[in-house]
């Protein structure tokens, strides 16, 4: 079943890992069937250097697994919390990397501060509110996707495809498994450029929103004009 999509969401994990994103057992990535809303996920508490394409989990919108010999990663509620919310999501990507997870615990957004962030974030990478005692004692996985969704608001999620969860760690979404990694991958990056842009000059501004628009829409907009197509 989905033995494409298995595969896909398998290499994307282990790309995590190649980017240094994730160690142990840490880190997980989904994608979803749209056909079928079906959901393929990287079984809990499994080593990556175990793992193969056979070992992903296959659960339905409700949680139920449908096929899989392992339980489904842990952070599995949050994941088919974003993906009920939003059509255009086709795969999400959770890690504790080091220099996102920085900003979660500070609690703070990761700063537009140039033209780098903006070539893939329209705008700053948000972080959540901190969840209550309450949400966390009941359903805290589930509540952790709906503090992600009360955050974003009514933008559309493509436009700035991760965001942070306060005192957590960052996620990040995309079309496709390749395509949500890439971009936690360049989450990662310009979180430490951020970082050490406010460490060199803490009055550091945000990029002027005019140079975001631009560098943002050449690769984004309508009138895209960025790389070979």
């Amino acid at each position: 079943m989905l033995e494409q999509l298995k595969e896909d969401v398998y290499k994307a994990n282990m790309e995590l890992v190649k980017k240094n994103l994730v160690i142990y057992t840490w880190g997980n990535v989904s994608a979803i069937d749209k056909q079928t809303n079906l959901v393929v996920i990287k079984p809990s508490g499994v080593d990556y250097e175990q793992m193969t394409p056979d070992d992903m989990v296959v659960v339905d919108l409700s949680g139920n697994r449908v096929e899989g010999t392992y339980k489904p990663s842990s952070d599995t509620p949050t994941h088919l919390e974003l993906y009920k919310k939003y059509n255009n999501i086709g795969s999400i990507v959770h890690t504790h990397s080091v220099w996102s997870v920085a900003f979660a615990q500070a609690g703070i957004d990761i700063p537009a501060y140039g033209t780098t962030h903006a070539d893939y974030f329209y705008g700053d990478i948000p972080c959540t509110r901190d969840l209550t005692k309450e949400e966390i004692e009941q359903d805290y996985e589930v509540n952790t996707g709906k503090v992600i969704i009360e955050c974003i608001k009514d933008k559309n999620p493509m436009e700035i495809p991760a965001i942070l969860v306060k005192n957590h760690g960052p996620f990040s979404w995309g079309t496709s498994p390749a395509n949500a990694v890439y971009n936690a991958v360049v989450m990662e990056t310009v979180a430490e450029m951020a970082y050490k842009t406010q460490m060199l000059n803490p009055s550091a501004k945000r990029a002027p929103q005019f140079l975001l628009d631009k560098h943002y829409y050449r690769k984004h907009g309508e009138n895209a004009y960025y790389g070979q197509d």
